[in-house]
Protein backbone atom coordinates (compact mmCIF):
# COMPACT_ATOMS: atom_id res chain seq x y z
CA UNK A 1 0.00 0.00 0.00
CA UNK A 2 1.64 3.17 -1.15
CA UNK A 3 2.29 5.66 1.97
CA UNK A 4 0.03 8.23 1.17
CA UNK A 5 -2.82 6.01 1.38
CA UNK A 6 -1.67 4.77 4.88
CA UNK A 7 -1.37 8.03 6.35
CA UNK A 8 -5.33 9.13 5.04
CA UNK A 9 -6.58 5.77 5.85
CA UNK A 10 -4.80 6.04 9.73
CA UNK A 11 -5.98 10.34 9.95
CA UNK A 12 -9.33 9.07 8.44
CA UNK A 13 -9.96 5.93 11.51
CA UNK A 14 -8.01 8.63 13.93
CA UNK A 15 -10.55 10.78 12.78
CA UNK A 16 -13.92 8.66 12.83
CA UNK A 17 -13.01 7.20 16.28
CA UNK A 18 -12.98 10.17 17.71
CA UNK A 19 -16.45 11.00 16.85
CA UNK A 20 -17.78 7.86 18.34
CA UNK A 21 -19.31 8.52 21.61
CA UNK A 22 -17.34 6.65 24.36
CA UNK A 23 -17.77 5.89 27.89
CA UNK A 24 -15.17 7.65 30.02
CA UNK A 25 -13.36 5.27 33.39
CA UNK A 26 -11.28 7.97 35.14
CA UNK A 27 -12.83 10.44 37.74
CA UNK A 28 -13.80 13.66 35.86
CA UNK A 29 -13.76 17.17 38.01
CA UNK A 30 -16.63 19.49 37.81
CA UNK A 31 -17.12 23.01 37.68
CA UNK A 32 -19.10 25.59 39.65
CA UNK A 33 -20.75 28.51 37.20
CA UNK A 34 -18.32 30.97 38.70
CA UNK A 35 -15.31 28.30 37.77
CA UNK A 36 -16.81 28.30 34.11
CA UNK A 37 -16.90 31.84 33.83
CA UNK A 38 -13.42 32.01 34.79
CA UNK A 39 -12.62 29.16 32.28
CA UNK A 40 -14.31 31.24 29.30
CA UNK A 41 -12.29 34.26 30.38
CA UNK A 42 -8.47 32.21 30.36
CA UNK A 43 -9.96 30.78 27.05
CA UNK A 44 -10.61 34.20 25.29
CA UNK A 45 -8.01 36.57 27.17
CA UNK A 46 -4.91 34.49 28.13
CA UNK A 47 -5.02 31.63 25.77
CA UNK A 48 -6.66 33.76 22.50
CA UNK A 49 -9.06 30.68 21.68
CA UNK A 50 -12.29 32.58 20.83
CA UNK A 51 -15.53 32.05 21.90
CA UNK A 52 -16.77 31.56 18.18
CA UNK A 53 -13.99 28.66 18.28
CA UNK A 54 -15.64 27.36 21.59
CA UNK A 55 -19.39 27.75 19.98
CA UNK A 56 -18.45 25.98 16.61
CA UNK A 57 -16.65 23.20 18.59
CA UNK A 58 -20.01 22.81 20.86
CA UNK A 59 -22.25 22.91 18.07
CA UNK A 60 -20.49 20.26 16.04
CA UNK A 61 -20.49 17.55 19.08
CA UNK A 62 -24.03 17.92 19.50
CA UNK A 63 -24.48 17.62 15.94
CA UNK A 64 -22.62 14.26 15.87
CA UNK A 65 -24.07 13.41 19.07
CA UNK A 66 -28.00 13.94 17.99
CA UNK A 67 -27.43 11.95 14.80
CA UNK A 68 -25.22 8.94 16.71
CA UNK A 69 -27.89 8.73 19.90
CA UNK A 70 -31.48 9.96 18.23
CA UNK A 71 -31.08 9.91 14.63
CA UNK A 72 -29.41 6.93 13.60
CA UNK A 73 -30.14 6.28 10.45
CA UNK A 74 -32.17 8.60 7.83
CA UNK A 75 -31.40 11.61 8.31
CA UNK A 76 -32.82 13.22 5.24
CA UNK A 77 -36.64 12.13 6.33
CA UNK A 78 -36.34 13.52 9.98
CA UNK A 79 -37.29 16.81 10.96
CA UNK A 80 -35.40 18.88 13.89
CA UNK A 81 -36.55 21.69 15.75
CA UNK A 82 -33.96 23.90 17.14
CA UNK A 83 -34.60 26.46 19.88
CA UNK A 84 -32.21 28.94 20.31
CA UNK A 85 -31.81 32.16 22.93
CA UNK A 86 -29.67 34.88 22.68
CA UNK A 87 -26.96 33.70 24.38
CA UNK A 88 -23.74 31.33 23.68
CA UNK A 89 -25.93 28.34 24.39
CA UNK A 90 -28.20 29.81 21.08
CA UNK A 91 -25.32 30.24 19.53
CA UNK A 92 -24.21 26.52 19.86
CA UNK A 93 -27.60 25.23 19.27
CA UNK A 94 -27.47 27.09 15.99
CA UNK A 95 -24.02 25.99 14.75
CA UNK A 96 -25.63 22.20 16.02
CA UNK A 97 -28.48 23.79 13.31
CA UNK A 98 -26.02 24.21 10.04
CA UNK A 99 -24.20 20.93 10.77
CA UNK A 100 -27.64 18.60 10.95
CA UNK A 101 -29.17 20.61 8.16
CA UNK A 102 -25.75 20.37 5.81
CA UNK A 103 -25.98 16.39 6.63
CA UNK A 104 -29.22 16.39 5.23
CA UNK A 105 -31.85 17.14 8.01
CA UNK A 106 -34.84 19.16 7.88
CA UNK A 107 -34.28 21.67 10.04
CA UNK A 108 -36.36 25.03 11.68
CA UNK A 109 -34.66 26.94 14.17
CA UNK A 110 -37.04 28.91 16.77
CA UNK A 111 -35.16 32.27 18.20
CA UNK A 112 -36.00 33.90 21.45
CA UNK A 113 -35.63 37.22 19.86
CA UNK A 114 -34.45 38.79 16.98
CA UNK A 115 -30.97 39.24 15.69
CA UNK A 116 -30.28 42.92 17.46
CA UNK A 117 -30.85 41.25 20.80
CA UNK A 118 -28.55 39.15 20.82
CA UNK A 119 -24.85 39.05 21.40
CA UNK A 120 -22.10 39.40 18.37
CA UNK A 121 -21.30 36.02 17.62
CA UNK A 122 -24.73 34.64 17.99
CA UNK A 123 -26.37 37.24 16.22
CA UNK A 124 -23.40 36.41 13.32
CA UNK A 125 -24.54 32.41 13.62
CA UNK A 126 -28.13 33.61 12.93
CA UNK A 127 -26.97 35.70 9.80
CA UNK A 128 -25.32 32.40 8.90
CA UNK A 129 -28.46 30.47 8.99
CA UNK A 130 -30.53 32.83 7.03
CA UNK A 131 -27.64 32.83 4.18
CA UNK A 132 -27.94 28.90 4.06
CA UNK A 133 -31.68 28.60 3.85
CA UNK A 134 -32.20 27.05 7.09
CA UNK A 135 -36.21 28.46 8.43
CA UNK A 136 -35.85 30.75 11.13
CA UNK A 137 -38.89 31.55 13.08
CA UNK A 138 -39.99 33.87 16.15
CA UNK A 139 -40.45 31.46 19.17
CA UNK A 140 -43.40 33.41 20.36
CA UNK A 141 -45.24 31.69 17.83
CA UNK A 142 -43.86 27.85 18.35
CA UNK A 143 -47.21 26.78 19.96
CA UNK A 144 -49.31 25.04 17.06
CA UNK A 145 -45.61 23.67 15.70
CA UNK A 146 -46.18 19.65 14.94
CA UNK A 147 -43.88 17.36 17.12
CA UNK A 148 -40.67 16.98 15.40
CA UNK A 149 -38.61 14.04 15.28
CA UNK A 150 -36.19 15.73 17.63
CA UNK A 151 -35.94 18.60 19.47
CA UNK A 152 -32.47 20.58 20.46
CA UNK A 153 -32.66 22.65 23.65
CA UNK A 154 -29.93 25.47 23.44
CA UNK A 155 -32.60 28.55 25.06
CA UNK A 156 -31.08 29.12 28.42
CA UNK A 157 -27.05 28.12 29.58
CA UNK A 158 -25.65 28.82 32.60
CA UNK A 159 -26.34 32.54 33.23
CA UNK A 160 -29.83 31.78 34.43
CA UNK A 161 -31.04 34.13 37.29
CA UNK A 162 -34.86 32.79 37.63
CA UNK A 163 -37.63 31.44 36.26
CA UNK A 164 -38.03 31.53 32.85
CA UNK A 165 -40.78 34.18 31.57
CA UNK A 166 -42.08 35.30 27.86
CA UNK A 167 -40.90 33.98 24.81
CA UNK A 168 -38.47 31.28 26.41
CA UNK A 169 -40.90 30.26 28.75
CA UNK A 170 -43.49 29.63 26.09
CA UNK A 171 -40.55 27.84 24.12
CA UNK A 172 -39.83 25.53 27.51
CA UNK A 173 -43.43 24.38 28.05
CA UNK A 174 -43.80 23.80 24.16
CA UNK A 175 -40.66 21.22 24.43
CA UNK A 176 -41.65 19.55 27.97
CA UNK A 177 -45.67 18.76 25.67
CA UNK A 178 -43.90 17.21 22.53
CA UNK A 179 -43.35 13.02 22.17
CA UNK A 180 -39.85 13.96 20.41
CA UNK A 181 -36.70 13.16 22.40
CA UNK A 182 -34.79 16.65 23.50
CA UNK A 183 -31.35 17.19 23.47
CA UNK A 184 -29.93 19.96 25.68
CA UNK A 185 -26.49 22.02 25.37
CA UNK A 186 -24.96 22.36 28.34
CA UNK A 187 -27.56 22.39 30.36
CA UNK A 188 -31.59 21.88 30.31
CA UNK A 189 -32.80 25.34 29.84
CA UNK A 190 -34.22 26.27 33.20
CA UNK A 191 -31.98 24.52 35.92
CA UNK A 192 -29.48 26.23 37.66
CA UNK A 193 -25.89 24.82 37.17
CA UNK A 194 -24.19 25.61 40.45
CA UNK A 195 -27.22 24.31 42.73
CA UNK A 196 -29.03 21.96 40.75
CA UNK A 197 -32.08 24.26 41.56
CA UNK A 198 -35.18 23.24 38.68
CA UNK A 199 -36.90 26.26 37.82
CA UNK A 200 -40.34 26.82 37.10
CA UNK A 201 -40.25 25.65 33.69
CA UNK A 202 -37.51 23.72 33.00
CA UNK A 203 -36.86 21.33 29.91
CA UNK A 204 -36.83 17.87 30.51
CA UNK A 205 -34.45 16.48 28.77
CA UNK A 206 -33.91 13.21 27.37
CA UNK A 207 -29.92 13.83 27.47
CA UNK A 208 -27.28 16.47 27.97
CA UNK A 209 -24.04 16.85 26.49
CA UNK A 210 -22.60 19.61 28.87
CA UNK A 211 -19.27 21.22 28.13
CA UNK A 212 -15.62 21.40 28.60
CA UNK A 213 -16.51 19.86 32.24
CA UNK A 214 -19.54 19.06 33.98
CA UNK A 215 -21.25 21.75 36.27
CA UNK A 216 -21.74 21.08 40.08
CA UNK A 217 -26.00 21.28 39.66
CA UNK A 218 -25.76 18.23 37.43
CA UNK A 219 -25.15 15.99 39.90
CA UNK A 220 -27.44 17.41 42.68
CA UNK A 221 -30.84 15.40 43.30
CA UNK A 222 -33.19 17.66 41.80
CA UNK A 223 -31.66 17.86 38.55
CA UNK A 224 -31.72 14.24 38.09
CA UNK A 225 -34.92 14.40 37.29
CA UNK A 226 -34.50 16.58 34.32
CA UNK A 227 -30.96 15.97 32.66
CA UNK A 228 -31.61 12.44 30.98
CA UNK A 229 -28.39 10.97 30.27
CA UNK A 230 -25.28 13.12 30.83
CA UNK A 231 -22.60 13.90 28.43
CA UNK A 232 -19.50 16.00 27.81
CA UNK A 233 -18.23 17.75 24.67
CA UNK A 234 -15.03 19.28 24.43
CA UNK A 235 -14.63 22.36 23.16
CA UNK A 236 -10.90 22.41 22.85
CA UNK A 237 -9.97 23.78 26.59
CA UNK A 238 -6.55 23.04 27.12
CA UNK A 239 -5.92 20.84 30.38
CA UNK A 240 -3.11 23.21 31.57
CA UNK A 241 -5.41 26.13 31.93
CA UNK A 242 -7.42 24.48 34.53
CA UNK A 243 -4.46 24.53 36.71
CA UNK A 244 -3.57 28.46 36.48
CA UNK A 245 -3.95 30.12 40.05
CA UNK A 246 -7.15 31.24 39.66
CA UNK A 247 -8.96 27.58 39.13
CA UNK A 248 -5.83 25.06 40.23
CA UNK A 249 -7.59 22.25 38.97
CA UNK A 250 -5.97 18.84 37.92
CA UNK A 251 -8.00 17.51 34.87
CA UNK A 252 -6.55 14.57 32.90
CA UNK A 253 -4.55 15.36 29.59
CA UNK A 254 -6.80 12.28 28.16
CA UNK A 255 -9.69 13.32 29.14
CA UNK A 256 -11.14 13.30 25.38
CA UNK A 257 -8.42 11.55 23.86
CA UNK A 258 -10.15 8.95 22.44
CA UNK A 259 -13.58 10.83 21.56
CA UNK A 260 -14.63 14.06 21.39
CA UNK A 261 -17.95 13.51 22.97
CA UNK A 262 -17.68 11.38 26.16
CA UNK A 263 -21.17 9.61 28.14
CA UNK A 264 -21.03 10.29 32.00
CA UNK A 265 -23.99 9.28 33.66
CA UNK A 266 -26.78 7.02 32.29
CA UNK A 267 -30.44 7.57 33.75
CA UNK A 268 -30.85 4.27 35.95
CA UNK A 269 -34.75 3.48 34.99
CA UNK A 270 -33.55 0.33 32.46
CA UNK A 271 -31.17 -1.02 35.85
CA UNK A 272 -34.55 -0.88 37.62
CA UNK A 273 -36.48 -2.87 34.73
CA UNK A 274 -33.96 -5.76 34.95
CA UNK A 275 -34.46 -5.82 38.72
CA UNK A 276 -37.93 -6.19 38.41
CA UNK A 277 -37.36 -9.05 35.44
CA UNK A 278 -35.52 -10.66 38.20
CA UNK A 279 -37.83 -10.52 40.75
CA UNK A 280 -40.57 -12.13 38.34
CA UNK A 281 -37.94 -15.12 37.34
CA UNK A 282 -37.58 -15.62 41.29
CA UNK A 283 -41.84 -15.28 41.36
CA UNK A 284 -41.98 -18.39 38.44
CA UNK A 285 -39.24 -20.45 40.33
CA UNK A 286 -41.02 -20.10 43.70
CA UNK A 287 -44.30 -21.29 41.85
CA UNK A 288 -42.73 -24.31 40.59
CA UNK A 289 -41.24 -25.36 44.03
CA UNK A 290 -44.40 -25.52 45.03
CA UNK A 291 -46.25 -27.02 42.73
CA UNK A 292 -43.60 -29.98 43.04
CA UNK A 293 -44.36 -30.11 46.67
CA UNK A 294 -47.93 -30.33 45.95
CA UNK A 295 -47.17 -33.13 43.50
CA UNK A 296 -45.06 -35.14 46.11
CA UNK A 297 -48.13 -34.66 48.65
CA UNK A 298 -50.46 -36.05 45.82
CA UNK A 299 -48.36 -39.03 45.23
Amino acid sequence: MPQKTQLFNSLHLSESNMTKVKKYKGKIPNLTTDQMIEVDRLMMEDYHIELIQMMENAGRCLAILANQVFIKKNITKKTIIVLAGTGGNGGGAMVCARRLHSWGAKVKVFITAAADKMTPIPAHQLGILKRIGIPVLNGANIATEESPDLIIDGVIGYSIKGDPYGVPKDMIDWANNQKAPVLALDTPSGLGLTTGKVHNPTVKATATMTLALPKQGLFEKEAAKVIGDLYLGDISVPPSLYAEDSLKMDVSKTLFAESDIILVNEKSEPKKKKKAKKSNKSKKSKKSKNNNKSKKKKK
